[in-house]
C-alpha cells in the first residue's frame, strides 16, 4: 500500500529522514520506535505531506504522491491523528467527525452522517457525540483524534504517539480500540514510546535513530536485539 524509497530530510546540518526505506502491505500494522529526535514524527509528516522531502519517492496504492499536497493525499486515502490532539473545541464531538468526513473525505454532509456515528460507536464516544469537543477528557480527545482520521475514510491510518499522557488502564483501553479498528482491515504505522502497547497490535517493528532506520523485523527479536536495547532503552545485553 505504501512504499518509501530513498526518503531524505534535512534542517541545515541536522539530518532527520536519512534514506529511508519502507514498505507497508494493505492490512499491515506497523510499529516505528525510536529516541526522541530520532525522526520518527519528520517521517509521519513526510507522508502526510506536511513536509516536502529534499531526495526520495512516496507511493501510495502505486500512486506518486511524493509532490502532492497535505490535502490531496487525505484524499487519495492517507488518515492522520497528532501527537497533541486539537480538535475544534467549541464544536461537538459528531460535529468534529462531520468536518472530517465532509472536508478530508468529500462527502456530502448529509451521507456523512451515518458513517460518522459509526465510528463514534466504534470508538466509544457515541455517549459523548453531543458534547463540546472541549469538555473531553484527555483519553476521550486521543479517542476523537482517531475518530477525525477514520472519518476521512483512509486507506493508510497513521498514529503518532497516541497513547502518550494515559494511564496504564487508559492505555489498555485505547490498545484494544486500536486492535478492533486494524481487525477490521484498517492499514496502520504507528509511532510510539509506550513499547507494550506497540507490542499488542503490530505485527513488525522498526526503528529510527538520528533520521536512518536502524532495525527491521519481528517485534519480539528487534526488541531483543541488543544494539536497540542500548540505544533505545539504555539497557546493556
Amino acid at each position: 500500500m505504501l512504499k518509501i524509497k530513498g526518503l531524505r530530510k534535512t534542517f541545515g546540518s541536522v539530518i532527520a529522514a536519512d534514506d529511508i526505506d519502507l514498505s507497508v502491505a494493505p492490512g499491515e500494522a506497523l510499529g516505528i520506535i525510536g529516541p526522541n529526535g530520532a525522526g520518527k514524527t519528520t517521517l509521519f509528516n513526510l507522508i502526510a505531506g506536511g513536509l516536502a522531502p529534499d531526495a526520495g519517492e512516496i507511493r501510495l496504492n502505486g500512486r506518486d504522491i511524493t509532490a502532492a499536497k497535505p490535502h490531496e493525499r487525505c484524499i487519495a486515502g492517507i488518515g492522520r491523528s497528532h501527537q497533541i490532539p486539537r480538535p475544534f473545541e467549541n464544536l461537538t464531538v459528531f460535529e468534529n467527525l462531520l468536518v472530517a468526513a465532509v472536508h478530508g473525505g468529500g462527502l456530502a454532509e448529509q451521507a456523512a452522517i451515518a458513517p460518522c456515528a459509526e465510528i463514534l460507536d466504534r470508538l466509544h464516544l457515541i455517549p459523548r457525540a453531543n458534547t463540546l469537543a472541549g469538555a473531553l477528557t484527555l483519553l476521550e480527545r486521543k479517542r476523537l483524534e482517531m475518530a477525525r482520521a477514520l472519518a476521512t475514510n483512509p486507506h493508510l491510518l497513521l498514529l503518532d504517539e497516541i497513547a502518550g499522557g494515559l494511564t496504564e488502564g487508559e492505555c489498555l483501553e485505547l490498545v484494544e480500540t486500536i486492535k478492533q479498528v486494524h481487525a477490521a482491515g484498517m492499514t496502520i504505522i504507528w509511532i510510539e514510546h509506550i513499547v507494550h502497547a506497540l507490542m499488542a497490535v503490530v505485527g513488525r517493528l522498526s526503528v529510527l535513530n538520528f533520521g536512518k532506520k536502524v532495525a527491521e523485523g519481528n517485534p519480539q527479536e528487534v526488541m531483543a536485539s541488543a544494539d536497540v536495547r542500548q540505544f533505545y532503552i539504555g539497557l546493556l545485553a
